[in-house]
């Protein structure tokens, strides 16, 4: 199953590149790491850890943690709730 998120607003806003599971993407300035990484064509974010499948975000609002991913040198983070910085490097949880 390919997820797939369709920007229709902003698209005035600056491009930001960033790193997601060794890939290199862009986004707009303003995204969540979310929303940054399912538009730019990331179809999932963890494998869960109760064998139900592949995760990208249930609640998107940060209370469930199903679209945590970890920032190079930084820990686990809610995709749902970290805006994007230039340059970040990010992997799978």
């Amino acid at each position: 199953m390919t997820l797939q998120l369709v920007r229709l607003v902003d698209q005035d806003r600056p491009e930001i590149g960033f790193t997601f599971a060794d890939r290199a993407m862009t986004a707009r300035r303003g995204d969540t790491l979310l929303t940054a990484i399912l538009a730019g064509g990331g179809d999932f974010l963890r494998e869960s850890e109760f064998g139900d499948g592949r995760r990208a975000g249930f609640c998107l609002m940060g209370a469930c943690q199903d679209c945590r991913v970890v920032l190079e040198g930084g820990g686990r983070v809610r995709a749902c709730t970290t805006l994007l910085q230039p340059g970040m490097r990010l992997r799978r949880a």
